[in-house]
């Protein structure tokens, strides 16, 4: 068993690679942009990091990357604070993209690679993969400028991918995508993971975060407020029942305690369950109308859920 915190892989004894964000906080003048931010992601782990606009993410993103300095905290990789050195092996992808316009797709992603130490024959190999498997490889030799907003997202990708990064911070990575574009993305990053790299991203698209994520951190006003994993936060969130009743009529399930009504739709209803709300007593009531044909119970999706998040802030603020 390796010492520590660790793997052990075909090369013997490996400390576990983890990207740890430790209480970081940063403050503009009487703004407070991040208060005590704290997070990890482990090696192999999608971690989706949600919040509005203005919440926080990309002031955590450009601290991770030293682009920015914490006022207090720690940015750890493996153990220790990430140095220039580390900086040269993460991959990362702004939101407001960093391409050169008039600079030609290989050129600019040669360069790039090359930055990152790597030998012109490696990287020129290495372009031409990325932009393979990305689906831009007929363009290396057009101006990134002449390209589509989904192209340019695509170049931007492979220029985060092509020096073959031990971790990867990507900052609304899905933003103007198209859906093949976004299947193209999805399976990268989960084909990275399954590497054993980090991936953190930020993205708007919850539905994708659900669907993609292992872990899940929601921020509001430079704060983590809720992470876990997409099922566990569900789980503390409200139930629903769905009930398809052709011959129900508004109103069928207003005796039932502890049963609020949230939708009735034609012969389908959506009701919402308080704590302790006996679901059997729905079904009863629904089969007094006549035949059930659906009678199913449905977590919060992670949309509602970072709903109800924002709208408990707003109402703490108006308080």
């Amino acid at each position: 068993m390796c010492a520590g915190q660790g793997r052990r892989g075909r090369g013997g004894c490996q400390v576990e690679r983890r990207l740890e964000i430790d209480r970081v906080s940063k403050r503009y003048g009487d703004v407070v942009a991040l208060r005590e931010m704290a997070f990890e992601v482990a090696a192999g782990e999608l971690f989706g990091f949600v919040g509005s606009n203005g919440a926080g993410k990309t002031t955590t993103m450009r601290i991770a990357l030293g682009v920015l300095a914490a006022d207090s905290g720690v940015v750890r990789w493996g153990g220790e604070p990430i140095t220039l050195e580390t900086r040269r092996h993460i991959g990362y992808m702004p939101e407001e993209r960093g391409l050169y316009p008039k600079m030609k797709v290989g050129e600019q992603l040669v360069y790039l690679a090359r930055l990152h130490g790597l030998s012109a024959v490696t990287a020129k190999r290495s372009v031409v993969e990325w932009t393979e498997r990305l689906g831009v490889a007929e363009r290396l030799g057009d101006e990134v400028q002449k390209l589509s907003l989904g192209n340019q997202q695509r170049v931007q990708l492979a220029a985060a991918l092509v020096h073959d990064p031990s971790i990867l911070v990507l900052d609304e990575p899905f933003s103007g995508l198209d859906p093949v574009a976004v299947d193209v993305m999805s399976r990268v990053l989960l084909d990275k993971a399954a590497e054993g790299v980090p991936v953190v991203f930020s993205s708007h698209q919850l539905d994708l975060v659900e669907r993609l994520c292992h872990r899940v951190g929601i921020v509001r006003s430079g704060q983590m407020v809720a992470c876990d994993t997409v099922d566990a936060l569900r789980a503390g969130g409200t139930v629903h029942l769905v009930v398809e009743a052709p011959g129900a009529v508004p109103g069928w399930a207003d005796g039932v305690p502890g049963v609020t009504v949230t939708e009735h739709l034609g012969s389908r209803t959506v009701l919402e369950l308080a704590d302790g709300a006996d679901d059997q007593a729905v079904l009863r009531a629904a089969l007094a109308t006549g035949p059930v044909v659906e009678f199913s119970r449905r977590r919060q999706s992670l949309t509602e859920l970072f709903r109800n998040v924002v709208s408990e802030h707003t109402e703490e603020v108006a308080a």
